[in-house]
């Protein structure tokens, strides 16, 4: 058909092609009543039967746009006018010379329908698609493909054929994806010669398809593959977050030994796993997750809110997973930039090149979305393993100082790694600990509260001897001021350490218990040491309930008596440390607060104390408990 009409346009100059479809089709009566009864797909027991069976997308098509509860009759109707728009599509898909003709005006593609009972034609015009049909690469009908030499030597791939350029790997996934989507694939039965040359000779893909294990279809028979021609890696969410060993380490073994020269990230509409990463970021209120799954979802979530940031307030669900959808393709596409330098170096000499697509369950096409934006910026930066296999190096005092903002910084990144729950730390070896062993240089000095409940090792996933540690309940200086101080002072100077970061957290007992004493009226003598340390938070309390007022309740007092014991603290020191207050003085030293929230594990960093300034100014004094000794002496 499409040979004669080729035929037809160029040796005989026609210059209009009128695809003529009737009301009371037979043939489509048949296919539409075949689709509408068939509940298992049955093999073809005839010619005719193969025809019913083809226009089965077409019954398909019809009864998608007829909607629930049309007649048979109705779908049938539909579906002759979906049939011409199909043979119209047909015809420019797969014909370069029809298309081209199209394309430079030279020729037109009309439907119509003709009217048994009337006689007269419906005519319905151009394609409503024809402008995005124009694109298409396809020089020939599927069936007329040679498979040959795109097969191999030996009717698939193997490693007895030389390697695919990437810019020929990409068109033939490109054809193959087409040939499916018109449902005239060229793929055949592998037979035992083929599997005995895969066996002998090995594999030489041509792509690694990195896809979704939630994608409905096998990848190769997406892009109409044979076996050999594709090296397929599959997860929910064609993602690399939670399997960067497995995956890139896959990637690297293709690109590298097998000598694929095209990588393709490819996602899908109607994504469980980025519905669900959606879900999981607008319900908000991160918690750690209570299996691999939930991990994967929170994993996943922050795609979902690099979508909505890029969409905007306002934006519906569906809009949200749908380009959540292509921003997690790049997100894939960027890790394997950052995180693999042999992939990296391939594609910085022009060896290797990554794309992404998304596949669209509902057309069986394949959208090609290209490399990824930030490609060229990543190839310039410096590499790195990827987080999950990074061994980290141990701080000791062969290291000079770190800078108070960079310290800062590593707190932030780590506490990040800690809530998404893709901590790197933790990985200790032998020769660690013998580094450790001649010496220490924290790079932050922690005054944290012993009732915290996590490590804040953890909390900042840092590594032994990156942090030194100081906790006591309320995470206090009022009771300790020489056991603290003197720490204190001893971290910053011998070990010099240029960050002290002071430590609360929600729910903090010794908070709530100072706020219950103070609000119940208790100023009896204190008989035990717990009883001074909550009537020593009272100062705290009182400002805590000035600052909110009198209708405040005890929750609301004690939450804001946790923020406001974290500046005590770091006034505490300002006040009565003057080696410290000359080092902030200096610039040598910053102290920072931040309150950890025990049920989403973040920290919220609140920075330096209000009242820094005026106390860096002042004259200095000697803690209270040291003075008294002081004077005894």
């Amino acid at each position: 058909m499409v040979g004669s009409l080729e035929f037809a346009t160029g040796k005989l100059g026609s210059r209009l092609i009128l695809v003529l479809g009737h009301t009371n089709c037979g043939a489509i009566a048949g296919a539409t009543k075949t689709y509408l009864e068939a509940k298992v797909p049955q093999k073809a027991g005839s010619a005719l039967q193969g025809l019913l069976q083809d226009l089965g997308a077409v019954a398909e098509q019809a009864v998608q746009e007829a909607g629930p509860g049309a007649s048979a009759d109705e779908v049938t109707a539909r579906a002759v006018k979906v049939n011409v728009y199909h043979t119209m599509s047909f015809l420019l898909r797969f014909s370069e010379s029809i298309r081209s003709a199209v394309r430079e005006g030279t020729v037109q593609i009309q439907g119509g329908i003709y009217n048994l009972e009337t006689g007269s034609v419906d005519f319905l015009g151009a394609l409503p698609t024809q402008t995005e049909l124009l694109d298409s690469t396809m020089a020939i009908p599927p069936s007329m493909v040679e498979a040959g030499e795109a097969r191999g030597k030996h009717g698939v791939r193997t490693g007895a054929d030389s390697a695919v350029p990437k810019d020929v790997a990409l068109k033939m996934l490109k054809a193959g994806n087409e040939r499916f989507a018109a449902g005239a694939p060229t793929a055949t039965q592998t037979s035992g010669p083929m599997r005995k040359a895969l066996v002998q000779c090995g594999q030489a893909p041509h792509s690694a398809i990195l896809g979704c294990a939630d994608s409905r279809v096998p990848v190769d028979t997406v892009f109409d593959a044979m076996p050999g021609e594709l090296f397929v890696l599959r997860n929910a969410g064609n993602t690399c977050t939670h399997a960067e060993g497995s995956m890139v380490g896959s990637l690297e073994f293709c690109t590298g030994k097998l000598g694929s020269r095209l990588i393709l990230v490819l996602g899908h509409t109607k994504c469980g796993a980025i519905a669900g990463a959606t879900q999981t970021f607008q319900a908000g209120g991160e918690k750690a997750p209570g299996s691999a799954l939930e991990g994967l979802l929170q994993g996943l979530s922050v795609v979902a809110k690099e979508a909505s940031e890029e969409l905007g307030p306002g934006a519906l669900q569906e809009e949200l997973a749908a380009h959540a959808t292509k921003v997690n393709v790049f997100s894939s596409m960027n890790f394997l930039l950052k995180y693999s330098e042999p992939i990296r170096e391939l594609v910085r000499k022009g060896d290797l090149d990554i794309q992404g697509g998304i596949y669209h369950l509902e057309t069986g096409r394949v959208e090609f979305l290209g490399r990824s934006p930030q490609q060229a910026e990543l190839l310039a930066a410096e590499g790195t393993l990827p987080p999950s296999m990074a061994l980290g190096t141990v701080r000791t005092t062969s290291d000079g100082p770190m800078a108070p903002q960079a310290a800062l910084k590593l707190l932030k990144v780590g506490n990040e790694r800690f809530v998404v729950g893709a901590p790197k730390a933790g990985k200790v070896h032998s020769s660690m600990r013998e580094t450790l062993a001649t010496g220490q240089a924290p790079h932050t000095a922690l005054v944290g509260c012993a009732d915290s409940r996590v490590p804040l090792e953890t909390v900042f996933d840092a590594l032994p001897g990156d942090l030194f540690v100081l906790r006591n309940a309320g995470n206090t200086c009022t009771h300790a001021e020489g056991s603290v101080l003197g720490s204190l002072e001893f971290c910053t100077g011998p070990l010099k350490t240029r960050l002290i970061f002071v430590l609360g957290h929600t729910s903090c007992g010794a908070i709530k218990g100072a706020t219950s004493a103070f609000l119940s009226g208790q100023k009896k003598k204190a008989p035990q040491a717990l009883d001074a340390l909550l009537q020593g938070l009272g100062s705290v309390v009182s400002d805590a309930q000035k600052e909110l007022g009198k209708k405040a309740t005890e929750e609301q007092v004690a939450a804001h008596a946790v923020k406001l014991n974290v500046f005590h603290t770091m006034n505490f020191m300002l006040k009565y440390s003057e080696p410290i207050r000359q080092k902030v003085r200096s610039g040598e030293l910053e102290i920072q607060g931040g309150v950890y929230d025990l049920q989403t594990g973040r920290v919220e960093f609140l920075g330096a104390s209000p009242s820094q300034a005026k106390l860096v100014a002042a004259e200095g004094a000697v803690a209270p408990s040291l003075k008294s000794k002081m004077q005894g002496a």
